[in-house]
């Protein structure tokens, strides 16, 4: 039998795995000097955490967690920015169980809701988040300034 899937909040010493993690998300070699300013921005901020699922100790995934103000809510929102799974983990619950810890971490923070942005091609992450109670309700739209 399985050991169970544990959370825990990440620290600076995960820089690498995120950065691994980040880049199986992206599908991509992410650049470093760019994730090592973000990253180091965002796990001091009060406002963003992270989360590792681990097995035996071995990360297994992550979620990320920004909570902010809205001033259009009136209220604390939560936004799930980036979640990863190892795909050798997938369809194995570690997924539900970052969903059920980051859910709780923000309900208790005081959020009045959690969204989340996935591109509209990764339609098997748009299932997981509707079957985790997500519905489709907004659009996004993006300028990149990269062309301008």
């Amino acid at each position: 039998m399985r050991a169970p899937t544990t959370i825990r909040l990440a620290t600076a010493a995960d820089r690498e795995v995120i950065y691994d993690m980040i880049c199986g998300l992206e599908n991509m070699v992410l650049d470093r000097p760019g994730f090592d300013a973000a990253f180091d921005r965002n796990i001091a901020s009060p406002n963003i955490s992270y989360f590792l699922a681990e097995l035996d100790r071995k990360p297994v995934g992550m979620v990320s967690c920004h909570i902010q103000p809205l001033l259009h809510h009136a209220a604390l929102v939560s936004e799930i920015q980036e979640m990863y799974v190892e795909p050798e983990y997938r369809s194995q619950q570690v997924g539900k169980v970052l969903m059920e810890h980051v859910t709780a971490f923000a309900k208790g923070a005081g959020a009045i809701q959690m969204e989340v942005t996935s591109r509209a091609t990764r339609e098997q992450a748009h299932k997981f988040y509707q079957r985790e109670g997500f519905e489709k309700s907004h659009v996004k739209l993006v300028r990149y300034f990269k062309n301008e």
